[in-house]
């Protein structure tokens, strides 16, 4: 994907999110990894009306380039690219929301992951989505916890594609922005299935293991 091709798939991305409610406000931002740097949203800027000559340009370094003045998250976002493209995965992509289901589901959430594997497209296209402690928006804390999170779930053959901030949002990543917008969708549909049907069980480990060896499931 070229550095234009990109700047227009993000703002396709950002706009289709915008327009079926998986994003609202000035909340969110999306970023691509290129081979020279880093495109990122603007700060509070609307995900439903992006510029592709605006969106953020930044050097290998975090440094801005050209375009607004880019999101104060682009320090998780290369903190998960640089985490997850050590364990292997080919990481293009990460999208930032404040998904309202997710977010709900975070409230009340106790144990280290926002859901269990409660339908098979979850578990074959999303995974474990570990929660981080709760930081302030931008903390550098939240960041070093994400990147040990990714390294950690590596080193046990279960690679995740997201985590979940609690009363924030979730971050996930994948190979392109298409992918990642996918992933997101179905944590955010998953999330709401579980606060309608709160006592749902779990899938049997028996499911689990067919997932796995049918699907190459990460679970």
């Amino acid at each position: 994907m070229t550095e234009s091709q990109a700047r227009e798939e993000m703002c396709r991305v950002g706009r289709s999110l915008f327009e079926r409610g998986y994003v609202h406000a000035t909340a969110g931002n999306i970023s691509v990894r290129l081979a020279d740097g880093f495109l990122i949203t603007p700060t509070d800027a609307c995900l439903g009306f992006l510029d592709p000559a605006r969106l953020a340009k930044l050097d290998l370094q975090g440094q801005q380039i050209s375009g607004d003045k880019g999101s104060k998250t682009i320090g998780m976002h290369r903190q998960i690219y640089t985490a997850a493209c050590e364990t292997g995965a080919d990481t293009r992509c990460v999208i930032h929301t404040h998904s309202t289901h997710c977010v709900a589901l975070s409230l009340k959430a106790h144990g280290p992951e926002l859901l269990p594997p409660i339908t098979p497209y979850f578990v074959m296209k999303v995974g474990h989505v570990p929660l981080v402690r709760y930081h302030r928006p931008g903390s550098p804390d939240a960041a070093h916890e994400v990147a040990a999170l990714i390294r950690s779930h590596a080193a046990q053959g279960t690679p995740i594609r997201a985590v979940m901030l609690p009363r924030l949002g979730p971050n996930v990543w994948h190979d392109t922005p298409a992918a990642a917008m996918a992933t997101l969708e179905e944590l955010e549909e998953t999330a709401r299935l579980m606060l309608l049907q709160a006592h749902t069980p779990p899938l049997r480990a028996t499911d689990l293991d067919e997932l796995r060896q049918t699907f190459g499931a990460r679970w």
